[in-house]
Parts: C-alpha cells; sequence; structure tokens
C-alpha cells in the first residue's frame, strides 16, 4: 500500500469540511416537484455522527462483530451519502445494493455478506425486491424511500431526532477494509470485492492529478452509487474536493435535474451519451446540423444552444466509461465543442487505470496509465494485466475465486485484450474470453463490431454473435424511435431499407470472416429486470445467447440481410 497521509482518508475529509466550510451547501436533493432539500456540511457531519452513534449503539446491544456488514439498497440520494460516512463512523463496513436487482440476488447478496442492517431508501420497484429481504433483518428508511418500506422501517429522520450525535474524530485506518462492492457482472453470481479507505483515497488523488477538480465546481450524482466509478469520482471526488452535489429525481426529470445543477464535471455511460445524441438528432436530422455548424457565425450559436439545452453548457470535464465508446460518438460530440475524455477500470482496482489526456486527440484508445499504475501485455493472449495501491484486497469469502483473478505474482487479470501504441495509449479490441471462432477457423472479436453496429439512432443495443457460424451476425434492439417506427408499416419498411445499408456500410469496414450475415431486430426492451443487461447497461452476452442461440441457425437461413426476431 502506498504511504497515504491520515487526513486525505474519507472521514478526515468530512471532519475538514464541517470545521473549515460548515455553512457551505454540500448536497442539492430533489423532493419532489420543484422542491429541493440543500444539506450544508455541518448539516451533512451532524446527522452522519447521528446515525453513526445509533449503528454503534445497536451494534454493541446486538453483539455485532466488529467488522460488521451494513447494506444500502436505494437509488443515489443525499441519504445514501450520509450513510456510507455514518457507517464507516461506526466502525463498520458499508455493502450497496444497485437500487434495480431482482429479489434473488438481493437475498443472495444479503446472506454472503451477513449483513446486520439494511438501509431500504429511494426505490422504483421495492414491490418486487421486497421478498429478497429477510423480514428478520432489521433497518432504516429514507424520507423518500416507497410508503410500505417507511411502515416497515423506523425512518432516518427518528432515529437523528432521538439519538445524540457521535463526538470526537474517530479516523479508520487507510489499511482497513470499509466496503465490499459486488459486481454486477455480466456472467455468474456477484462477487464481493473488497477495498479498503487507503486505496479510495490513493485513487481520487491519482485521478485528480490528470482531472484537477476543485470545491467550485458541481456535479449531478444519477449512476447508481453501488458501481465503482460513481463511487470513486462522485462520493469520493466530493469529500476529497469540497464540490457542491446534486442528485436526479427520476428518468421523466432528468432534462430538469440536470438543468438544474449546470454541471462542470460529468460522468456518463456510453449508452446514455448515445441517448443524448439521439434527442439532438431527433429534433434536428444530422444533415441540417452538419450544414449549420460549417458556418462561422451560426455554427457557435448553435453549438450553445444544444449544449445549453442538454445542461452541459459549463461543463469543462465529460467522461465516459463503463464500456468503450465509439468514435464516430466522439466525434459527434468534439463537433460540438464537448470533448469527452474516456476512462477504463474495473471494480478489482477503482475504476481507475487508464484515461484520456485532457485536450489531446486519442480517440479510439483509454489513453495511458494513470501514474503509479503499472501495466503490462501477456505476449499468450494480448490481455492486459495491472497492479497499483487501489488494486482490490480480494472476493469476500472467495479465495479461490480471487487466486484466478491474480496472477502468481500480483497482478490483476483484466480479462481484456489489448494493443498499446508508441505514446502508451491502450486500445481495447475485446475480452479474451468474448473471442469466438467461426466454423471456418477463424476468430472474431464482437466488440469493435458492436461499436460500429450500435452508431444508428435506431439502435439502443447490440451484440455480436455465431461461435461455429459460419459467419457471425448482429442481434439489436430497437431504440424508442426504432420502435416507433417499426409500429407502421410505411416506416417499417424505410427502417428496414436504413438498417439494411447501415450494415452494408459496417460490413464493408470489417475483415471477411468478420462480416455480418445477418442483422437481427428484436422489439423486445433489455433490460436489468429481464437479465438482458447489467444495471451499468452492459449487455449480458450469455444471456442473448441463451435467449436466442437456438434461433441463430434458422435466422440465417432465412438468407435476409435484416429481419425481425420476435
Amino acid at each position: 500500500m502506498a504511504t497515504i497521509a491520515a487526513d486525505q482518508l474519507s472521514l478526515p475529509r468530512l471532519y475538514h469540511w464541517e470545521r473549515t466550510t460548515a455553512g457551505r451547501i454540500a448536497l442539492t436533493q430533489p423532493m419532489g416537484g420543484p422542491q429541493v432539500k440543500d444539506y450544508t456540511w455541518a448539516q451533512v457531519a451532524d446527522e452522519t455522527r447521528r446515525m453513526a452513534a445509533f449503528l454503534k449503539a445497536k451494534g454493541q446491544a446486538e453483539g455485532w462483530p466488529a467488522d460488521a456488514k451494513i447494506a444500502i439498497l436505494s437509488k443515489n440520494c443525499a441519504w445514501w451519502l450520509m450513510t456510507d460516512l455514518a457507517i464507516w463512523m461506526a466502525g463498520y463496513v458499508s455493502v450497496p445494493l444497485y437500487p434495480t436487482l431482482a429479489a434473488e440476488t438481493i437475498t443472495q447478496i444479503l446472506t454472503h455478506s451477513e449483513a446486520r442492517f439494511i438501509f431500504v431508501g429511494k426505490l422504483d420497484g421495492w414491490e418486487g425486491m421486497k421478498p429478497g429481504v429477510l423480514p428478520s433483518l432489521p433497518g432504516a428508511s429514507y424520507a423518500l424511500s416507497p410508503d410500505d418500506a417507511k411502515k416497515t422501517y423506523e425512518s432516518w429522520d427518528a432515529i437523528c431526532a432521538r439519538t445524540e450525535p457521535m463526538k470526537g474524530e474517530l479516523v479508520r485506518g487507510a489499511d482497513e477494509l470499509c466496503t465490499l462492492i459486488y459486481t454486477s457482472g455480466t456472467t455468474g453470481n456477484p462477487k464481493g470485492v473488497m477495498h479498503n479507505f487507503g486505496g479510495f483515497a490513493w485513487a481520487i488523488g491519482e485521478g485528480l492529478i490528470r482531472f484537477p477538480m476543485s470545491a467550485d465546481d458541481r456535479m449531478l450524482s444519477y449512476l447508481p452509487l453501488a458501481h465503482v466509478a460513481e463511487r470513486v469520482l462522485v462520493e469520493h471526488g466530493w469529500l476529497k474536493t469540497g464540490m457542491r452535489l446534486f442528485f436526479a429525481e427520476s428518468l421523466d426529470t432528468f432534462t430538469a435535474d440536470l438543468q438544474r445543477a449546470r454541471p462542470t464535471i460529468f460522468f456518463s455511460v456510453p449508452r446514455l451519451w448515445v441517448k443524448f445524441q439521439q434527442g439532438v438528432q431527433a429534433k434536428m436530422p444530422q444533415q441540417k446540423l452538419n450544414k449549420l455548424l460549417r458556418l462561422p457565425i451560426i455554427g457557435g450559436l448553435v453549438r450553445k444552444k444544444i449544449m445549453k439545452a442538454l445542461g452541459l453548457d459549463q461543463c469543462r470535464i465529460a467522461v465516459g466509461g463503463a464500456a468503450p465508446m465509439p468514435i464516430a460518438l466522439l466525434e459527434w460530440y468534439g463537433a460540438l465543442g464537448l470533448h469527452i475524455n474516456e476512462g477504463y477500470g474495473m471494480t478489482e482496482n477503482l475504476a481507475l487505470s487508464h484515461m484520456t489526456l485532457p485536450g489531446v486527440n486519442q480517440r479510439g484508445t483509454v489513453g495511458p496509465a494513470y501514474a503509479g499504475v503499472q501495466t503490462r501485455i501477456d505476449p499468450a493472449n494480448g490481455e492486459l494485466q495491472m497492479r497499483s495501491p487501489a488494486l482490490m484486497l480480494g472476493y469476500y469469502k472467495e479465495p479461490g475465486l480471487t487466486a484466478e483473478a491474480l496472477t502468481d505474482d500480483g497482478w490483476l487479470h483484466t480479462g481484456d485484450k489489448v494493443t498499446q501504441d508508441k505514446d502508451g495509449c491502450v486500445r481495447i479490441t475485446g475480452r479474451v474470453k468474448d473471442l469466438f471462432k467461426t466454423s471456418k477457423g477463424k476468430y472474431v472479436a464482437p466488440a469493435p463490431i458492436e461499436d460500429k453496429l450500435g452508431m444508428n439512432p435506431n439502435i439502443e443495443a447490440c451484440c455480436v454473435a455465431g461461435a461455429n457460424m459460419g459467419q457471425p451476425l448482429g442481434i439489436a434492439m430497437l431504440s424508442p424511435a426504432g420502435l416507433q417506427r417499426a409500429s407502421t408499416d410505411a416506416e417499417k419498411t424505410a427502417l428496414m431499407a436504413e438498417l439494411s445499408k447501415h450494415l452494408d456500410d459496417v460490413n464493408a469496414r470489417l475483415d471477411p470472416h468478420e462480416q455480418l450475415d445477418a442483422l437481427v431486430v428484436i422489439q423486445t426492451p433489455w433490460t436489468v429486470d429481464n437479465g438482458f443487461i447489467t444495471p451499468t447497461f452492459k449487455v449480458k452476452r450469455n444471456r442473448i445467447e441463451e435467449a436466442y442461440g437456438g434461433k441463430f441457425e434458422a435466422w440465417v437461413g432465412k438468407r435476409a440481410k435484416v429481419l425481425f426476431g420476435d
């Protein structure tokens, strides 16, 4: 572990802002409609101290172990962050759960982590999740929790009102376990990735060297805080810099939430960057936009208008991650004056591995490694391996899986096949295990093809498959715009023609053995609930194979370039 100054750890950062900027707004929480609730640093610290005192007392009364695990099941909100801090201040370990999990997965994580208490917060599907929480597990609810959860658990406000705040400034050591981050996983059961306080402090410290942030910055927290990138960039970025955080209320209010926050730093996954693009294209055809952008004065006005409409006119740092960003998408935003930096990392290394450099055109790569991150490429299969002070302690209660994840000399297997240029920039070419061989004996890397295929406004998500077939095929879920067009015969015919041309364009840029035999269009949504995507919007390749694999040969046998598969 790198040497970490005690004042850079999570809890001391809270104490710092409590002492130095007590009256400054730290969090802005939507409360429904136009109402919001602002929390100053003094209020954040006070409520955190009260909840920490409650948890400590409860743990002592019930004989919890020193490293008791406390679960958080909620969408992002001010109470989520205060809960995490309170768990740490009480001396315990936090276990965040994605707010979209199925009941079975919730039971699995709560049981595996041996959670002693649960905070149930803001959720859209509590009725479906509730059976996953054992009735014997005690808990607390937030102000915006579902009504049924409020009836089941005592409220945050009531607990804080009757509990005196914890005194002093407890500091947890850099090497102490602070959280279990259960991977969303595209295959298998979620694994509890163990991280300590020092790893988080080191990760955000290195991150801010490449992307300086300050107390004057603003961020909108909307991607799940249970995900490692949001945890490091948002939670620990907030604690490190003292910036102001805003929260999103819902998908329906997302535009208004962005407008309220006017973030100076904005992080999103590729799928959402595509949605923003499609929203613009729905109002202004790309051909017209291209013409306007070429005009000297009008082009500048158009750029400003679009950025303001998106709520990103004050954004100075834009970041994409969690999956590769297509170059065409990066170029589209670049033409509007928004240069998106692409980051790369994993839950196992606190999402801190590589990032493109600000102001440098490194499109098509994830940039060079951060300082302090060591990397190497396995000559046998092209896999990127890395190690750093932010590397996980291991998988909770899974020594065998931990051993599989690391090399004999302690480097992390990323599972990603890469190339590296002379400047140290890494280009991800696919997953080592995702490569499949056609019946002609040729290997196909699906990820680069999927990037090209997904750059069509009618396509929401896609997957390339075809192991042991003559040629691969593409399976694409229609976007809302595509679904609307598919609902009428006239538009459906035009849609098929456009997708056919798109397929031709994609195939023209592929080697012969990679070219797709067909594009199969799916109208049924792929969601977290039906298991087709992870909570971070990655398509589950094994689920696609499971659901549609038996139809592949029949689809190809129809000899149609584009066809509907459901």
